[in-house]
């Protein structure tokens, strides 16, 4: 089960706690009385959609014992102008660099992340378009394997 709590500090800024441990700060913008001290609440739903995917499609390529050295996973979300300002759409772009990593691996890592493992992606839809592309890069010899 996944749990959290969030404890008021001052103004809109929160001090969020999770059982594995982990303390962080949840801010606003000055203009809604935060003093930006922190990530906003979408943009950490964003990083947890970009955290998920990312953990799934390296794990899998992993498996596929695909060279990959790199994986940057970019989300954009677009999000409704009107309260609650959910988000509409989301795009996700997959930057993976490796040696000779095979493009059918990788799109069907992606393909495994958004249909069968992400529970990020799971939660936000069917309410939400994803769509997403990726591109592969060969590795430099000094790039080191993570």
């Amino acid at each position: 089960m996944a749990q959290a709590t969030v404890t008021l500090v001052d103004g809109m800024q929160f001090v969020a706690e999770t059982p594995s441990g982990h303390a962080f700060i949840i801010d606003a913008i000055s203009d809604v009385g935060g003093r930006n001290t922190g990530p906003r609440p979408m943009e950490l739903l964003a990083a947890g959609v970009a955290g998920c995917t990312a953990m799934d499609v390296i794990a899998i390529l992993r498996k596929m014992q695909q060279k990959v050295t790199g994986l940057r996973v970019h989300v954009n979300g677009e999000q409704a102008a009107e309260h609650p300002k959910r988000f509409t759409s989301i795009h996700i772009q997959y930057t993976v660099t490796g040696y000779g990593v095979a493009e059918d691996k990788v799109a069907r890592a992606i393909e495994l992340s958004q249909t069968k493992y992400c529970s990020a992606l799971a939660s936000l839809q069917p309410g939400t378009p994803i769509t997403f592309s990726y591109t592969i890069l060969e590795a430099s010899p000094e790039t080191t394997t993570k």
